[in-house]
C-alpha cells in the first residue's frame, strides 16, 4: 500500500538524518496518514480513505466532503475519487454565486 494521501496527494519526502558530527544518512519523511470514513450526501455513499491530517482539516474547512470534492484539483485526487467527483458534479444543484453590487 502506498503512503499517499488520497485527497491532497501528499507523498513521502526524502532527506537526511544529520548527526552532531555532520554525518548524513538517508531517511524518509512520511505524511501523517489516517484511515477516515467520509460520507457523500449527494450520492449517499460512504468511503474509507487514507488521508493526511491536513486533508481532514481541508474537508472540515469546506464544510462537507462534497464541497471539498467540487473545489479540489483533479491531479491531487486518487483514481477512485476522480470518478466520484464526476458523479458529485453531475448530481450537485447549480448554485449561482451572489454578485457584489457597487454603490
Amino acid at each position: 500500500m502506498t503512503k499517499k494521501c488520497e485527497l491532497t496527494g501528499k507523498n513521502p519526502m526524502k532527506g537526511h538524518n544529520v548527526s552532531h558530527a555532520n554525518n548524513k544518512t538517508k531517511r524518509r519523511f512520511l505524511p501523517n496518514l489516517k484511515k477516515v470514513k467520509f460520507t457523500s450526501e449527494l450520492t449517499g455513499r460512504s468511503l474509507k480513505l487514507t488521508v493526511s491530517n491536513s486533508g481532514v482539516r481541508s474537508v472540515d474547512k469546506k464544510g462537507s466532503f462534497d464541497e471539498f470534492l467540487k473545489t479540489v484539483k483533479n491531479k491531487n485526487l486518487s483514481p477512485r475519487l476522480k470518478k466520484l467527483k464526476k458523479v458529485v458534479l453531475v448530481k450537485s444543484p447549480f448554485k449561482k454565486k451572489p454578485v457584489a453590487k457597487s454603490a
